[in-house]
């Protein structure tokens, strides 16, 4: 059990990077539409999941309200912020969750970085938003054809090496890739799944924050899988 623990400022970590952005806005943003009426609170992790299949199903069919967009909207959250739900996902310019999801400014709190790979840094994001925020729902989101997961395949293949820094990426996702490289079927989507699974797995294994928050019942932890076919998000893990 965890006894005592300090809270970080809000203010302190938050409100220099919200004051920046209404200057931004303001000085390039065009006029825009009058914001869409709030939704209701979400107050379980399966609201908050209900709300993203519901918000992709929008997406998917052609019928996204873009919710909370304006600049309205980017001044009311310029106070503070109550993301319902964390992403963890690839940084791939395919694969942005609050469009996928139908969702707007405020409501999601996004980690990205190619292969999804939560290592310490991403962790203790992810840990801020539970602490801070009360974020009911963390949601590990991979997708098809992943680029991380086909170069960790070459390098495992042709035993060479990859430039620069992108080897920090192939050396975390080869231990999670190697072992079902010989499964039936694509390898890259073996891996993608394979990849998925272990960063669920590594949410709890490795965060006390996050395993006593699933344990009450006061989070939830999901792997999901886009495709960048049709759009669909389909749970995996």
């Amino acid at each position: 059990m965890i006894v005592a623990r300090s809270h970080l400022s809000r203010r302190s970590l938050l409100t220099a990077g919200g004051v920046a952005a209404v200057a931004l806005g303001a000085a390039g943003a065009s006029p825009s539409a009058a914001a869409a009426p709030a939704d209701n609170p979400v107050d379980t992790p399966a609201e908050a999941l209900r709300r993203l299949q519901a918000g992709n199903r929008r997406f998917t069919s052609g019928h996204g309200r873009h919710p909370h967009q304006g600049l309205t909207d980017l001044h009311r959250l310029a106070a503070g912020q109550h993301p319902f739900a964390i992403t963890v996902g690839c940084a791939d310019s395919r694969v942005a969750p609050e469009v996928l999801f139908d969702q707007g400014l405020g409501d999601l709190f996004d980690n990205r970085v190619a292969g999804n790979i939560v290592d310490d840094l991403l962790l203790g994001s992810v840990e801020f938003a539970v602490e801070e925020f009360g974020s009911l729902l963390i949601v590990v989101l991979g997708h098809e054809r992943c680029g991380a997961i086909t170069a960790t395949i070459d390098a495992i293949h042709t035993g060479g090496t990859v430039p620069g820094h992108i080897g920090t990426i192939v050396d975390a996702l080869r231990p999670i890739v190697e072992p079902v490289l010989d499964q039936p079927g694509d390898p890259v989507e073996n891996g993608v799944r394979a990849n998925i699974a272990a960063q669920v797995r590594a949410l709890s294994a490795r965060s006390t924050i996050i395993a006593e928050k699933v344990h009450e019942g006061a989070l939830r932890v999901v792997g999901a899988r886009y495709d960048l076919d049709n759009g669909r998000v389909s749970l995996v893990a």
